[in-house]
């Protein structure tokens, strides 16, 4: 909570400073910061309304049955292809996998969940291959998910209690 004051401190201050140097360019700033906000909002309330029911749906011993440290690597794999098909921008991604921390996850599974859904792009893969080719966007991916596995491996290795 101290952290969250201080950046919030931190941050008015510093408006603060930008609108008495330029009012005219903090103002600016400020209705595009707002456009960029509502532009964002509907897909950030509609993942967050998702993960919310999908956490109420899901008991939290469904949640460590299916992802949980008890799942060992089955749960990694389900964690995995489900980051690899789902699209979900960072800045909503990393509170999911809290919520799912909270629900009853395992680290090494959403390790590979956060992982995959980062760097591996089902959804976006005709687009790839569109963009450059069929060879290098299935190379890409493909080693994009190995990586995935082994950062959820090296996490639960560091991060085990």
């Amino acid at each position: 909570m101290t952290t969250g004051i201080v950046f919030w401190g931190l941050a008015i201050t510093l408006l603060a400073v930008s609108f008495f140097k330029d009012r005219a360019k903090t103002m600016q700033a400020l209705k595009k910061a707002g456009k960029a906000l509502l532009g964002i909002l509907p897909q950030f309330l509609g993942i967050i309304v998702l993960i919310g029911l999908l956490l109420a749906v899901f008991d939290p011993a469904t949640i460590n049955r299916l992802i949980g440290e008890s799942s060992g690597w089955l749960g990694v794999l389900v964690a995995s292809l489900v980051g690899s098909i789902t699209l979900i921008p960072g800045f909503i991604a990393f509170p999911t996998a809290a919520l799912l921390l909270k629900g009853g996850a395992g680290l090494m599974q959403i390790a590979a969940f956060v992982s995959t859904l980062m760097m591996v792009g089902i959804v976006t893969l005709p687009a790839e291959i569109g963009t450059f080719n069929r060879k290098f966007a299935l190379l890409r991916n493909g080693l994009a998910y190995v990586f995935s596995l082994l950062v959820a491996l090296v996490m639960g290795l560091v991060l085990r209690v």
